[in-house]
């Protein structure tokens, strides 16, 4: 067996009886040294005992303890299942050779040390994870309780907060808890004081952002003016329009999980509120066009979606031969290729694939009318299309007018089995 043992929040371990009882038994114990100075008073004499490797050494070492017939204790500080390594090992290990033991974990202790209820408040683990994730989670008057490491220092979240628009927030930095030497610190994010201190490394963060005033959102449909483009005025340029980019959003539906092709991204306003609003979903940006893709990059960067949007330089179709296979695809943008990308795409999506593509030209709105027209007669396929037409309020001589946009087409096709594929092929 493996057993992973939550050791709570203190400088000595907190073992429930249970956990007493596999500690004695286990033939090796494997934790971080510090992990492995809590549990001291509680160790068997002569117990073995090794210090937590690197992840890619730690499945090779259980792997040898448990061919030999042995077990092996993990130590895990705080709760394993929350946050913690009980994840990967859950992962990695069939759950027939699993034991878990619950802990308090730092997070429900930062917020008994605080008075805050947990369900009140937003988790984020920033742990080997880029700073710049943080801004997908910032929202108004929304508190967020982070799990911190040498790249999210108070300062450095201070910063982005301020820059992001947050000068107000209030930061929380909870540092050893459990320790004798535990101490908690309450600082403005635009604070000077902020910058000659010096905080443990066993530390988390309670960030109380205040207002929102600056650009990250706080629904979906980015205002167009917030992205960075390559036009000369704000909003303009190679974008979809936030009216017209809302209702791509509701057509395409992103779930957890989901693999999405965004396939001639221009400046990423799709791609961008794609992987913003839905964190657990990969979304592949495809652009070809050197200031676009310098936009797209910008764009990722600014809206912090730096994990979940990877950005593909290249041009469609040749360059899709090399990426991971969507479920979703929006086309946003062919090149002239429209006709032989909607085939090799249609071609590539698994049942329930949806496929979205959007025409402003009668030339491409032709060509998705005769794709329609062929899934229609193929009977593979639930079809949807509208057509968006937008007028925007502007001023003329101190008076309103409304200035109309090129109508955008959006078809929207899901693949259903057909009678061949549901049989079989026979």
């Amino acid at each position: 067996m493996i057993h992973v043992v939550g050791l709570g929040v203190s400088h000595t371990a907190e073992l429930s009886s249970e956990a007493q009882r596999a500690l004695q038994q286990v033939d090796l114990v494997i934790g971080s040294a510090r992990q492995l100075t809590t549990i001291e008073a509680l160790l068997p004499i002569g117990k073995t005992t090794v210090e937590l490797p690197k992840l890619v050494e730690l499945k090779p070492l259980i792997d040898d303890v448990l061919a030999e017939q042995k077990s092996v204790m993990i130590l895990a500080s705080g709760d394993p299942l929350f946050y913690g390594i009980g994840r990967w090992f859950s992962r990695h290990f069939a759950q027939s050779d699993l034991r878990f033991y619950p802990a308090v974990s730092s997070l429900q202790t930062a917020c008994h040390r605080l008075g805050i209820a947990l369900q009140d408040l937003e988790v984020l683990s920033l742990h080997g994870r880029p700073l710049a994730k943080l801004k997908t989670r910032l929202r108004q008057n929304q508190p967020l309780l982070i799990l911190t490491d040498s790249q999210s220092y108070p300062q450095a979240i201070a910063k982005l907060c301020v820059d992001s628009g947050f000068p107000h927030a209030r930061l929380t930095v909870l540092e050893t808890l459990g320790y004798p030497q535990e101490q908690i610190r309450t600082f403005t994010a635009d604070a000077r004081v902020l910058d000659n201190c010096e905080f443990d490394p066993l530390h988390l963060t309670l960030v109380e952002p205040g207002l929102n005033l600056g650009y990250l959102p706080e629904f979906p449909g980015i205002p167009d003016q917030h992205f960075i483009t390559d036009a000369d005025k704000p909003g303009k340029g190679m974008i979809s329009k936030r009216e017209v980019r809302l209702s791509i959003l509701s057509l395409m539906q992103v779930n957890a999980e989901d693999r999405v092709w965004d396939i001639g991204a221009g400046c990423g306003g799709v791609a961008v509120e794609l992987a913003y609003w839905q964190p657990l979903a990969s979304v592949d940006a495809i652009e070809h066009h050197p200031e676009r893709l310098a936009c797209l990059t910008a764009n990722r960067e600014r809206f912090g979606v730096v994990s979940n949007l990877n950005i593909v330089t290249g041009r469609a179709p040749t360059v899709l031969a090399g990426l991971a296979l969507p479920n979703k695809v929006f086309i946003g943008g062919s090149g002239g290729e429209l006709p032989q990308l909607l085939a090799q795409v249609w071609a590539l999506l698994p049942d329930k694939g949806v496929l979205v593509a959007s025409a402003v030209t009668e030339n491409s709105k032709q060509i998705l009318m005769d794709f329609w027209q062929l899934r229609a007669d193929a009977g593979d396929s639930q079809q949807e299309t509208t057509q968006v037409a937008v007028s925007r309020g502007e001023t003329l001589a101190g008076q309103l007018m409304y200035r109309p946009n090129l109508p955008v087409n959006l078809f929207k096709f899901t693949k259903t089995m057909t009678a061949t594929t549901a049989g079989g092929g026979q």
